[in-house]
Protein backbone atom coordinates (compact mmCIF):
# COMPACT_ATOMS: atom_id res chain seq x y z
CA UNK A 1 0.00 0.00 0.00
CA UNK A 2 1.49 3.19 -1.20
CA UNK A 3 -0.03 6.81 1.07
CA UNK A 4 -0.49 9.10 -1.72
CA UNK A 5 -0.59 12.33 0.11
CA UNK A 6 2.12 13.18 2.86
CA UNK A 7 0.07 14.97 5.94
CA UNK A 8 2.62 15.90 8.34
CA UNK A 9 1.61 15.01 11.97
CA UNK A 10 -0.11 17.41 14.29
CA UNK A 11 1.02 21.26 14.94
CA UNK A 12 4.97 20.86 15.50
CA UNK A 13 5.98 19.45 12.45
CA UNK A 14 3.65 21.72 10.29
CA UNK A 15 5.89 24.42 11.81
CA UNK A 16 9.05 22.72 11.66
CA UNK A 17 8.50 22.33 7.59
CA UNK A 18 7.73 26.17 7.19
CA UNK A 19 10.80 27.17 9.12
CA UNK A 20 13.09 24.60 7.40
CA UNK A 21 11.85 25.99 3.99
CA UNK A 22 12.67 29.89 5.21
CA UNK A 23 16.14 28.63 6.50
CA UNK A 24 16.64 26.51 3.26
CA UNK A 25 16.25 30.14 1.55
CA UNK A 26 18.54 31.89 3.63
CA UNK A 27 21.92 29.83 2.88
CA UNK A 28 23.64 32.36 1.24
CA UNK A 29 23.76 34.13 4.47
CA UNK A 30 24.42 30.93 6.70
CA UNK A 31 27.54 30.37 4.02
CA UNK A 32 28.99 33.76 5.00
CA UNK A 33 28.46 33.46 8.82
CA UNK A 34 31.01 30.16 8.03
CA UNK A 35 33.51 32.40 6.45
CA UNK A 36 33.39 34.48 9.68
CA UNK A 37 33.86 31.74 11.88
CA UNK A 38 35.68 28.90 10.12
CA UNK A 39 38.48 28.76 12.66
CA UNK A 40 36.27 28.26 15.35
CA UNK A 41 37.49 24.77 17.29
CA UNK A 42 34.20 22.35 18.39
CA UNK A 43 33.69 22.23 21.45
CA UNK A 44 31.07 21.64 23.92
CA UNK A 45 30.62 24.44 26.04
CA UNK A 46 28.72 25.34 29.14
CA UNK A 47 26.16 27.84 28.65
CA UNK A 48 24.13 30.28 30.94
CA UNK A 49 21.41 31.33 28.39
CA UNK A 50 19.44 29.23 26.47
CA UNK A 51 16.52 30.24 23.51
CA UNK A 52 15.40 27.95 21.79
CA UNK A 53 13.46 28.62 18.50
CA UNK A 54 12.55 24.71 17.18
CA UNK A 55 12.79 21.44 18.56
CA UNK A 56 13.37 18.46 16.28
CA UNK A 57 13.84 15.57 18.96
CA UNK A 58 15.58 14.16 22.04
CA UNK A 59 17.72 11.44 23.61
CA UNK A 60 20.15 9.67 25.85
CA UNK A 61 22.91 8.93 23.33
CA UNK A 62 24.70 5.59 24.41
CA UNK A 63 28.17 7.57 24.60
CA UNK A 64 27.36 10.42 26.89
CA UNK A 65 25.43 10.82 30.24
CA UNK A 66 23.30 13.69 28.96
CA UNK A 67 19.74 14.37 27.75
CA UNK A 68 20.23 15.90 24.12
CA UNK A 69 18.02 18.00 22.34
CA UNK A 70 18.32 18.94 19.08
CA UNK A 71 17.04 22.07 17.73
CA UNK A 72 17.17 24.25 14.55
CA UNK A 73 20.73 25.31 15.51
CA UNK A 74 22.78 22.61 16.53
CA UNK A 75 22.86 20.44 19.65
CA UNK A 76 21.79 21.41 23.21
CA UNK A 77 22.76 19.08 26.23
CA UNK A 78 21.31 18.34 29.93
CA UNK A 79 23.23 17.02 33.03
CA UNK A 80 22.76 17.84 36.51
CA UNK A 81 21.23 21.50 36.27
CA UNK A 82 23.67 22.15 33.85
CA UNK A 83 23.24 23.10 30.51
CA UNK A 84 25.72 22.70 27.82
CA UNK A 85 26.10 23.55 24.07
CA UNK A 86 28.50 22.81 20.83
CA UNK A 87 30.14 26.08 19.36
CA UNK A 88 30.54 24.72 15.62
CA UNK A 89 28.70 22.04 14.21
CA UNK A 90 25.28 24.01 14.90
CA UNK A 91 23.06 22.03 12.12
CA UNK A 92 19.56 21.75 11.72
CA UNK A 93 18.83 18.81 12.35
CA UNK A 94 15.73 16.87 12.13
CA UNK A 95 14.68 12.97 12.60
CA UNK A 96 16.93 12.79 15.51
CA UNK A 97 17.56 9.13 17.06
CA UNK A 98 19.68 8.90 19.93
CA UNK A 99 22.03 5.59 19.67
CA UNK A 100 24.18 3.33 21.24
CA UNK A 101 27.58 4.99 19.93
CA UNK A 102 25.76 8.50 19.25
CA UNK A 103 22.97 9.64 16.98
CA UNK A 104 21.26 9.93 13.92
CA UNK A 105 19.76 12.26 12.13
CA UNK A 106 18.75 14.28 9.03
CA UNK A 107 18.72 17.92 8.44
CA UNK A 108 20.21 21.21 6.94
CA UNK A 109 23.78 22.61 7.40
CA UNK A 110 24.38 25.56 9.12
CA UNK A 111 27.46 27.61 8.75
CA UNK A 112 29.10 24.97 6.94
CA UNK A 113 30.24 25.46 2.91
CA UNK A 114 31.64 22.12 3.18
CA UNK A 115 28.42 19.88 3.41
CA UNK A 116 25.22 19.78 1.13
CA UNK A 117 21.96 21.43 1.67
CA UNK A 118 20.42 18.28 2.23
CA UNK A 119 22.56 16.10 4.94
CA UNK A 120 20.28 13.06 3.94
CA UNK A 121 21.00 10.21 6.64
CA UNK A 122 23.62 10.92 8.83
CA UNK A 123 25.89 9.38 12.15
CA UNK A 124 27.96 10.96 14.79
CA UNK A 125 30.21 9.25 16.67
CA UNK A 126 31.74 11.83 18.31
CA UNK A 127 28.73 14.23 19.81
CA UNK A 128 28.17 16.20 16.70
CA UNK A 129 32.11 17.06 15.91
CA UNK A 130 31.70 15.01 12.77
CA UNK A 131 29.00 13.32 10.51
CA UNK A 132 29.59 10.56 8.72
CA UNK A 133 27.09 10.27 5.33
CA UNK A 134 25.03 7.21 5.73
CA UNK A 135 22.77 7.23 3.10
CA UNK A 136 21.24 9.70 0.73
CA UNK A 137 23.29 12.63 1.46
CA UNK A 138 22.82 16.11 -1.15
CA UNK A 139 19.68 14.25 -2.36
CA UNK A 140 17.11 13.88 0.65
CA UNK A 141 16.52 15.37 3.98
CA UNK A 142 13.85 13.28 6.32
CA UNK A 143 11.85 14.84 9.17
CA UNK A 144 10.89 11.37 10.13
CA UNK A 145 13.52 8.63 10.88
CA UNK A 146 13.12 6.06 13.52
CA UNK A 147 16.26 3.48 14.35
CA UNK A 148 17.15 0.73 17.09
CA UNK A 149 19.78 1.18 19.56
CA UNK A 150 22.39 -0.02 17.49
CA UNK A 151 21.26 1.90 14.99
CA UNK A 152 21.32 -0.46 12.25
CA UNK A 153 17.34 -0.61 11.48
CA UNK A 154 16.46 2.41 10.00
CA UNK A 155 13.27 3.81 8.68
CA UNK A 156 12.35 7.07 6.79
CA UNK A 157 9.41 8.76 5.64
CA UNK A 158 10.05 9.87 2.39
CA UNK A 159 7.74 12.45 0.77
CA UNK A 160 9.53 12.22 -2.67
CA UNK A 161 9.24 9.33 -5.04
CA UNK A 162 12.86 8.47 -6.38
CA UNK A 163 14.85 6.01 -7.86
CA UNK A 164 16.55 5.56 -4.93
CA UNK A 165 13.35 5.55 -2.78
CA UNK A 166 9.75 4.64 -2.67
CA UNK A 167 7.74 7.29 -1.44
CA UNK A 168 6.25 6.43 1.80
CA UNK A 169 8.05 4.68 4.61
CA UNK A 170 11.29 2.56 3.40
CA UNK A 171 13.84 0.83 5.69
CA UNK A 172 17.40 -0.31 6.38
CA UNK A 173 18.08 -3.49 8.73
CA UNK A 174 22.06 -2.66 8.13
CA UNK A 175 22.30 0.56 8.83
CA UNK A 176 21.37 1.92 5.60
CA UNK A 177 23.65 0.19 3.17
CA UNK A 178 19.72 -1.74 1.42
CA UNK A 179 17.01 -0.34 1.32
CA UNK A 180 13.23 -1.61 1.10
CA UNK A 181 9.31 0.05 0.86
CA UNK A 182 6.78 -1.11 3.69
CA UNK A 183 3.89 -2.52 1.87
CA UNK A 184 1.84 -0.88 5.33
CA UNK A 185 -1.03 -3.07 4.62
CA UNK A 186 -4.03 -2.75 6.75
CA UNK A 187 -2.60 0.73 7.61
CA UNK A 188 -5.67 3.27 7.17
CA UNK A 189 -4.69 6.73 8.50
CA UNK A 190 -5.11 9.52 6.81
CA UNK A 191 -1.31 10.33 7.54
CA UNK A 192 2.14 8.94 8.48
CA UNK A 193 3.20 10.27 12.04
CA UNK A 194 6.41 9.77 13.94
CA UNK A 195 8.20 6.19 13.90
CA UNK A 196 9.35 4.56 16.87
CA UNK A 197 11.60 1.23 16.41
CA UNK A 198 12.14 -1.65 19.37
CA UNK A 199 15.52 -0.83 20.77
CA UNK A 200 16.42 -4.50 20.37
CA UNK A 201 14.46 -5.51 17.58
CA UNK A 202 15.11 -3.43 13.91
CA UNK A 203 11.83 -5.81 12.88
CA UNK A 204 8.97 -4.35 15.55
CA UNK A 205 8.07 -0.79 14.42
CA UNK A 206 4.90 1.45 15.69
CA UNK A 207 3.79 4.68 14.36
CA UNK A 208 1.85 7.54 15.64
CA UNK A 209 -1.06 8.66 13.72
CA UNK A 210 -4.34 11.00 13.90
CA UNK A 211 -6.08 7.80 14.75
CA UNK A 212 -4.08 5.88 17.40
CA UNK A 213 -1.05 3.64 16.93
CA UNK A 214 -0.17 1.38 14.46
CA UNK A 215 2.43 -1.85 15.32
CA UNK A 216 4.73 -4.05 13.24
CA UNK A 217 6.54 -7.15 13.77
CA UNK A 218 7.72 -7.58 9.92
CA UNK A 219 8.93 -3.70 9.50
CA UNK A 220 6.04 -2.21 8.30
CA UNK A 221 4.70 -4.54 5.91
CA UNK A 222 1.62 -5.85 8.11
CA UNK A 223 0.32 -2.72 10.37
CA UNK A 224 -2.27 -3.43 13.05
CA UNK A 225 -4.14 -0.78 15.69
CA UNK A 226 -3.48 -1.35 19.24
CA UNK A 227 -5.16 1.63 20.36
CA UNK A 228 -8.69 2.96 20.19
CA UNK A 229 -8.91 6.00 16.98
CA UNK A 230 -7.50 9.14 18.81
CA UNK A 231 -4.89 10.94 18.12
CA UNK A 232 -1.37 10.01 18.96
CA UNK A 233 1.23 12.90 18.90
CA UNK A 234 4.11 10.87 20.19
CA UNK A 235 5.57 7.41 21.00
CA UNK A 236 8.88 5.72 21.92
CA UNK A 237 9.63 2.33 23.44
CA UNK A 238 10.23 1.44 26.97
CA UNK A 239 11.59 -2.08 26.70
CA UNK A 240 9.08 -4.10 24.74
CA UNK A 241 5.80 -1.25 25.66
CA UNK A 242 5.16 1.54 23.55
CA UNK A 243 5.52 5.18 25.67
CA UNK A 244 2.99 7.65 24.34
CA UNK A 245 1.10 11.24 24.24
CA UNK A 246 -2.47 11.12 23.30
CA UNK A 247 -5.07 14.03 23.10
CA UNK A 248 -8.59 12.92 24.43
CA UNK A 249 -11.22 15.08 24.96
CA UNK A 250 -9.34 18.29 24.88
CA UNK A 251 -6.73 16.74 27.04
CA UNK A 252 -3.40 15.60 27.08
CA UNK A 253 -2.56 12.26 28.07
CA UNK A 254 0.79 9.88 28.49
CA UNK A 255 0.55 6.33 28.86
CA UNK A 256 2.15 2.94 28.41
CA UNK A 257 0.87 0.11 26.72
CA UNK A 258 1.86 -3.44 25.96
CA UNK A 259 1.41 -4.00 22.39
CA UNK A 260 0.42 -8.05 22.85
CA UNK A 261 -1.91 -7.73 25.41
CA UNK A 262 -3.63 -4.17 25.09
CA UNK A 263 -2.86 -3.22 28.36
CA UNK A 264 -2.58 0.22 29.10
CA UNK A 265 -1.20 2.19 32.31
CA UNK A 266 -1.82 6.06 32.77
CA UNK A 267 0.93 8.58 33.89
CA UNK A 268 0.53 11.58 36.01
CA UNK A 269 2.12 14.64 34.22
CA UNK A 270 2.27 18.20 34.68
CA UNK A 271 -1.10 20.12 33.20
CA UNK A 272 -0.73 20.56 29.35
CA UNK A 273 -3.25 23.02 27.89
CA UNK A 274 -4.78 21.45 24.60
CA UNK A 275 -2.87 23.87 22.31
CA UNK A 276 -0.26 22.84 24.24
CA UNK A 277 0.26 18.50 23.27
CA UNK A 278 3.48 16.56 23.24
CA UNK A 279 5.77 16.50 20.30
CA UNK A 280 8.70 14.27 21.39
CA UNK A 281 9.42 11.62 23.93
CA UNK A 282 12.23 9.56 24.72
CA UNK A 283 13.82 6.79 27.11
CA UNK A 284 17.47 6.69 28.31
CA UNK A 285 17.85 2.15 27.31
CA UNK A 286 21.16 2.30 30.07
CA UNK A 287 18.50 3.88 32.27
CA UNK A 288 14.60 3.50 31.65
CA UNK A 289 13.27 5.38 35.03
CA UNK A 290 14.79 8.33 32.85
CA UNK A 291 11.75 10.14 30.73
CA UNK A 292 11.98 13.17 29.05
CA UNK A 293 9.10 15.13 26.85
CA UNK A 294 9.02 18.25 25.40
CA UNK A 295 6.14 20.20 23.94
CA UNK A 296 4.56 22.49 21.25
CA UNK A 297 5.77 25.43 23.05
CA UNK A 298 9.12 24.55 23.40
CA UNK A 299 8.43 22.74 27.00
CA UNK A 300 11.03 20.53 28.37
CA UNK A 301 10.01 18.03 31.20
CA UNK A 302 12.60 14.90 32.95
CA UNK A 303 11.39 12.47 35.00
CA UNK A 304 14.38 10.30 37.44
CA UNK A 305 11.54 7.98 38.62
CA UNK A 306 9.69 6.33 35.83
CA UNK A 307 7.34 9.31 36.18
CA UNK A 308 6.22 9.23 39.22
CA UNK A 309 7.32 13.10 39.67
CA UNK A 310 8.42 15.92 36.62
CA UNK A 311 10.95 18.75 36.55
CA UNK A 312 10.47 21.25 34.62
CA UNK A 313 13.53 22.09 32.25
CA UNK A 314 12.51 24.88 30.43
CA UNK A 315 9.46 27.07 29.08
CA UNK A 316 9.21 28.21 25.66
CA UNK A 317 12.41 26.96 25.20
CA UNK A 318 14.01 29.21 27.79
CA UNK A 319 16.26 27.69 30.16
CA UNK A 320 14.25 28.96 33.24
CA UNK A 321 10.98 29.37 33.81
CA UNK A 322 10.00 33.04 34.25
Amino acid sequence: MKIQKFLPMLFGILVMVSACSAQNQNTTDTKQKKLEKEDIKFEIVQTEKLKIEQIRGIGYPGNDDKLYIATDDGLKMYKDNQWFETTTGNHDYMGFQAVHDGFIASGAPQNDMNLKEKLGVVHSKDKGESLEHIAFYGQNQFYFIGTDYSGNGLYVINQEESKELSFGVNYSLDHGETWNESKLNNFKADSLGMIAVHPNSGETVAMSTRSGIYYSIDNGNTMNIITEPYMVTALTFLGDELLFSSVENDQIHLKKINPQSGELTAFTIPFLAYENPITFLAVNPKNPLQIAFTTYNNDLYESINGGKSWTNLFINGKKEAE
